[in-house]
């Protein structure tokens, strides 16, 4: 029987979810930048990925593996807006492409909170106002930028909702077996050793150790339930309304 093909993000957010998957040899795990999982579960080198919450509505026969995901329910600490004007002046946004999610995010947070809806650009061309993502966020963070939002703490203030930006989803031809309590030991086992988290993966990257502690045992979450998928369906209502994705949203169907 062929391993079941599971990808999944490099960032330090990930590793509580991932950890035992690669040793255990019903699974091929395989990492990429989260904008890429989409295009894994369209051509078929994926059965499995921690997708990006807005790319669930980018490809039809999907199904939502309720078995983990990275969320927030407040602050996220690296996913966050810096600008050198004030915010509600931004004209132009140079947005890192690596998520999808975070760049949706940003343009409801901006349009919703602030009343502007700025042209978004790649993050190569600069500028005043700059959107980061992941480890960089804390090990790359720009310098002389006077304003900064976090975009986890702007969706609470704005929906009193925790957000998620990324839940396991899986293609609905894939028989997955044993995956959903795999998936689910793996995050228990992550949670549990999470010094260990943070000596073979955040100290080498930079990150300091009580920052990176912090961030993986208080700022993020794990877990999905029926709180978190309101979430989810509020952030594709507000996404469709937009123009980001279609609208009316498809409806989230899980496993």
């Amino acid at each position: 029987m062929n391993p079941i093909r599971v990808a999944s993000v490099s960032f330090l957010n990930a590793k509580p979810l991932l950890e035992g998957l690669g040793e255990n040899c019903e699974i091929e795990l395989s990492l990429d930048v989260p904008s890429k999982l989409i295009d894994r579960l369209r051509d078929g080198s994926a059965d499995v990925a921690l997708l990006p919450t807005i790319d669930y509505q980018m490809l039809d026969g999907l199904r939502i593996v309720p078995a983990g995901g990275i969320g927030c329910d407040g602050p996220t600490l690296t996913v966050r807006l810096f600008s050198r004007i004030p915010i509600a002046e931004i004209a132009t946004l140079s947005c890192d492409t690596d998520s999808h999610t975070s760049i949706a995010l940003a343009r409801i947070i901006l349009a919703e909170s602030h009343g502007i809806q700025p042209e978004m650009k790649p993050l190569a061309a600069g500028g005043d106002s700059l959107l980061l993502i992941g480890d960089k966020v804390i090990c790359e963070q720009p310098l002389g930028y006077e304003y900064q939002l976090d975009l986890g703490e702007a969706w609470k203030r704005l929906t009193g909702l925790p957000f998620v930006f990324a839940v396991w989803t899986a293609r609905a031809d894939v028989a997955l077996g044993e995956l959903p309590s795999r998936l689910e030991t793996a995050k228990r086992r992550g949670l549990e050793n999470v010094d260990a988290l943070v000596r073979d993966f955040a100290l080498p990257r930079g990150w300091p150790a009580d920052i990176a502690r912090e961030y993986l045992t208080r700022y993020l979450k794990y877990d999905i339930g029926e709180t978190q998928l309101k979430a989810i369906r509020r952030f594709h209502q507000l996404a469709g309304y937009y123009g980001l994705i279609p609208s009316p949203p498809r409806p989230l169907r899980m496993i």
